[in-house]
């Protein structure tokens, strides 16, 4: 009996010595890793023959003015009203271009304005319901273990190219730059996409990690659940300074590179060629998922856009790349998890197993600082969409 004994000491000494090497050597990512492009990014204006590039600041009578942009630099804006040349002005940037009899073709003369840059609007649309996209360039579906693109409903409206957003307490706040597609029309159907004045421009996706441990289904990311919650609210969704109106969108947005830094540390460096479905065909997808009210936002549960269609004041989001800050659970974060559980009463204990490694997971992750934090300055640069900075405010 005492042998027996003994023997059921050393295995349970074993163990414990097995589980604290197991959790001393687990690894701590503090973020996801990124490739980076060798030449430094080089901003600029895309050349007229490719794309023309709007801007929209508030005139006098407080009514949006659309600028075609004839030069920039980081203090201000240089262009020309399309009302000198001819546009209606409608309140929205693509049906002022598309209102004009020809589109030009060279720099046009009449008379230059200026705007600083923090005085521009926002180039996203007006709504307060776009389309965001998840895990449609490879190394980020990697990144979450997913197998396939999908789609989510992101409420709140696009705040401008310099703006804050603020870093509640408790909240792993995380950033994502992705690219962006507006339209002067309703889109219903392909054909409507064909037919339709298209912008793209610059964007950003902030997301509440939080929200999506405790909510989103891992093994289903698609199941409706934790990306609506987790990547809406104010300052979730900052916007360049520039629409750009390519001649060929597809050739366009395959050029298009968009990188973020973090304090001027780099993060992310990606091509729009990269992703796995382009606009079109995330504009075939989202059609095609509009007859449920199947994503839960703040308890309730909404389809992908209103109307079956992905509206004029509706953004389609490209997804983001690799480099984002947020990691699964690590080892130590189970171990940690267990024993809290267990310590708490395990099957007697008022909160269940995975709800215990969750909670044990965030507190770790909010004391190792990692995650974006008051005083944090997030820049999203791009090649010919401009760039946005956010200030981390408390």
């Amino acid at each position: 009996m005492r042998k027996t004994g003994t023997r059921l000491a050393l295995v349970a000494a074993l163990a414990a010595l097995a589980t604290l090497l197991a959790w001393a050597t687990s690894p701590d990512p503090k973020g996801n890793p990124a490739s980076f492009e060798e030449a430094a990014l080089d901003p600029g204006l895309a050349p007229m023959a490719q794309a023309l590039t709007l801007a929209r600041f508030a005139g006098g009578d407080g009514k949006p003015v659309t600028l075609l942009v004839t030069g920039f630099d980081q203090a201000g804006v240089t262009g020309i009203a399309l009302t000198n040349l001819g546009a209606a002005q409608t309140g929205d940037p693509l049906r002022d271009l598309a209102s004009l009899e020809r589109l030009p073709t060279a720099l046009p003369a009449g008379p230059r304005v200026t705007v600083p840059i923090q005085s521009l609007l926002p180039s996203g649309p007006d709504g307060a319901v776009h389309i965001g996209t998840g895990t449609n360039f490879p190394e980020h579906a990697a990144e979450a273990s997913s197998k396939a693109v999908f789609q989510f409903p992101k409420f709140g409206t696009a705040t401008p190219a310099r703006t804050t957003i603020r870093a509640r307490p408790g909240i792993l706040l995380d950033y994502e730059v992705e690219l962006c597609m507006r339209f002067d029309r309703d889109i219903a159907s392909l054909a409507d996409f064909d037919a339709a004045v298209k912008g793209v421009f610059l964007c950003g996706d902030f997301t509440n990690r939080n929200a999506l441990v405790a909510m989103a289904d891992p093994d289903n990311l698609d199941s409706g659940f934790g990306f609506s919650d987790s990547k809406s609210g104010p300052g979730h969704f900052p916007t360049g300074p520039f629409i750009v109106v390519p001649r060929d969108w597809k050739a366009f947005s395959g050029q298009l590179r968009m990188t973020t830094s973090v304090n001027d540390e780099p993060r992310q460096d990606a091509r729009g060629r990269e992703m796995t479905l382009d606009f079109r065909q995330l504009a075939e997808h989202a059609l095609a998922d509009m007859d449920r009210a199947r994503f839960q936002y703040r308890g309730a549960f909404y389809p992908l856009a209103p109307d079956r269609r992905i509206g004029s004041g509706m953004t389609l989001m490209s997804g983001t790349s690799e480099g984002t800050i947020f990691t699964p659970p690590a080892r130590a974060d189970y171990i940690e998890g267990v024993m809290a559980y267990l310590l708490a009463g395990g099957p007697f204990s008022a909160t269940g197993l995975v709800d215990h490694v969750k909670q044990k997971f965030i507190a770790n992750e909010l004391k190792s600082g990692h995650f974006l934090k008051p005083g944090d300055r997030v820049r999203h640069g791009s090649n010919m969409l401009g760039d946005i900075v956010v200030e981390v405010i408390e």
